[in-house]
């Protein structure tokens, strides 16, 4: 004998499902179906963290110095972001750490070297600079949940992932050791004491989304710049939304 099941009898087991604590079951657009669904789709912090999968088009100008607050890094034939100064119009136009930059004014910066991409900038007018963009290729986003103590379930040292506690909400959501966290609600916290990413960890809301970076990545990324330069140039500033 076959199963039939009808709009009511699906709405009757889906009221019965287990529900994880990041997730939530809703009715299918159809109506006659359910799927499981993160309950933090449309949280603050997953939108100033989110990592688009298309390519944008930035228009700069430069400041009263003639700069553009941006520092670039070459790997692997491709140029990326590799320091946005705070108050910059890098900063002010929405670029991060990390985004790789295709083209500048026209000329595609595949295989360029960084002397050759910072000429680039330096040679364009003070009033338009065009960018083309794709967002942080390297990093990805993990939307945890904090327990009843506070917690999501990972330890750090010097902004590196060392540890994840069992069955918590960082492991089960797929945090991975090894790994350097970027941003925390889209918040940039790279050169940032663990003391203040302790802080800023602590006054994030219950569902946190943290942006994380292979350390492999990540120290070529940061090669030759030191903590003090990152702690007081980046752009440290929460990204509107």
């Amino acid at each position: 004998m076959g199963l039939v099941l009808n709009s009511e009898e699906v709405q009757r087991n889906l009221a019965l499902m287990p529900v994880a604590d990041n997730q939530v079951a809703v009715p299918s657009l159809s109506g006659v179906g359910g799927m499981v669904r993160p309950v933090t789709g449309a949280d603050v912090g997953i939108r100033r963290a989110e990592v688009r999968p298309g390519l944008r088009e930035i228009i700069l100008c430069k400041d009263q110095d003639g700069k553009v607050g941006l520092r670039l890094r070459a790997i692997d034939n491709g140029v990326f972001v590799q320091l946005v100064q705070a108050n910059s119009p890098a900063a002010l136009a929405g670029l991060r750490f990390g985004d790789q930059v295709l083209q500048i004014n026209g000329q595609n910066c595949a295989g360029l070297s960084v002397d050759k991409a910072h000429k680039a900038l330096k040679a364009a007018a003070e009033t338009r600079i065009e960018l083309v963009v794709r967002d942080r290729p390297f990093q990805r986003t993990i939307t945890m949940h904090k327990d009843s103590s506070g917690h999501v379930g990972f330890i750090y040292k010097s902004g590196k992932v060392t540890s994840l506690v069992k069955d918590a909400s960082a492991a089960r959501n797929g945090l991975l050791t090894e790994h350097f966290i970027c941003e925390i609600n889209g918040q940039n916290v790279i050169g940032l004491k663990d003391s203040q990413i302790k802080d800023i960890l602590t006054t994030s809301p219950a569902a946190m989304t943290i942006t994380i970076m292979p350390k492999f990545i990540y120290e070529h990324m940061i090669k030759r710049m030191s903590t003090g330069l990152l702690r007081s140039a980046m752009d440290h500033s929460v990204p509107e939304v």
